[in-house]
């Protein structure tokens, strides 16, 4: 049987200029501080806290591995932890062009990430058990994440 993907939420997540830590054996390691942004669905809403930061990984060919952990408060004070890991890639010049903080047509990178959740509220647990999947969008001072319930 085929898997469905169920809307979940939308998310917007306002972030730094990258802490660059240098070339290493892995590629460009750079930290994206997260300083907060919203969420919103059909069952959720609420604010991404200015709480946590997106450790990146980016290749000489511009084939990036993300680890994004942080923090949302939702609208009626539960608190979700969100641990987004997935990869984002697509021609050289284009990734070079994020590197450096540019715009880029979101269509030209294939930006895909499956978002973890964590929280102490019984009202979300049902966030802790399916996968979820996600496609996103690297703006200048933003990420947008749509993100899907695989059921």
């Amino acid at each position: 049987m085929s898997p469905r993907l169920t809307h979940t939420a939308d998310v917007t997540i306002q972030v730094g200029d990258p802490i660059t830590i240098g070339e290493t054996h892995e590629g460009l390691r750079r930290v994206v501080p997260i300083l907060g942004g919203t969420v919103g669905g059909p069952r959720i809403k609420g604010t991404i806290l200015p709480a946590g930061a997106d450790y990146q990984v980016i290749r000489a060919d511009g084939y990036t591995t993300l680890d994004a952990r942080y923090v949302a408060r939702l609208d009626d004070g539960a608190m979700i932890y969100i641990v987004n890991t997935g990869v984002r890639f697509g021609p050289p010049e284009v990734m070079a062009r994020i590197t450096r903080g540019e715009p880029v047509d979101p269509a030209e990178v294939y930006f895909r990430t499956t978002p973890r959740f964590e929280t102490a509220s019984p009202a979300y647990q049902w966030l802790t058990r399916p996968l979820f999947l996600a496609s996103g969008a690297r703006y200048p001072d933003r990420v947008e994440v749509t993100v899907f319930e695989v059921g």
